[in-house]
């Protein structure tokens, strides 16, 4: 009888070099900020009572956009990012950035595109709130793309994700 041998992990096309404690704290970090993305996403579009009750919910005819956005009106920039509340294409390239980069991140793939799509998505929600209440230019939306910036350098995607696949590594458009 024939004994099977399995190929070695590196032929499967898995990635297989060692990995530091660090590299999993970016990927579970990864998956956390990923899960952000896309929980807004979800209750945005289901309405599932969270932060959008459900007669608000995009799928009941709702705009994902208008509540942030008209709250902004007295704001530094409040006039041009009012006037976009509301606006079917704004509600559509919201709602795909947060579905593309919560996707991307959570499944380890396309972080660098994420890195950046999330990082103008926050820069831009940032912006809207100027000046801010708390403090004179920091808040969570740059923090968020501080890390999110992050996570693309150091390659979160190759730690519990499907970074490992060789044809994301082969890639680079897909790290």
């Amino acid at each position: 009888m024939a004994a099977t041998v399995s190929k070695p992990a590196a032929q499967a096309g898995i990635a297989t070099e060692a990995r530091r404690p660090v590299d999993y704290v970016w990927a579970i970090t990864r998956i956390a900020i990923g899960w952000i993305f896309l929980w807004a996403f979800l209750d945005k579009t289901f309405g599932w009572g969270f932060a959008t009750p459900a007669a608000k919910s995009w799928i009941n005819g709702g705009s994902p956009t208008t509540g942030f956005l008209k709250g902004t009106g007295e704001n530094a920039l409040g006039g041009f990012f009012s006037s976009l509340a509301g606006q079917a294409w704004v509600d559509w390239l919201f709602m795909l950035g947060l579905l593309g980069v919560g996707l991307a991140l959570v499944l380890g793939i396309g972080t660098r595109i994420a890195a950046g799509a999330g990082t103008a998505m926050l820069v831009l929600m940032w912006a809207a709130e100027l000046p801010l209440a708390n403090n004179p230019f920091m808040d969570e939306h740059l923090i968020y793309s501080i890390v999110i910036i992050g996570l693309a350098l150091a390659n979160a995607g190759a730690v519990f994700g499907l970074g490992t696949l060789r044809f994301v590594r082969e890639n680079a458009w897909l790290k």
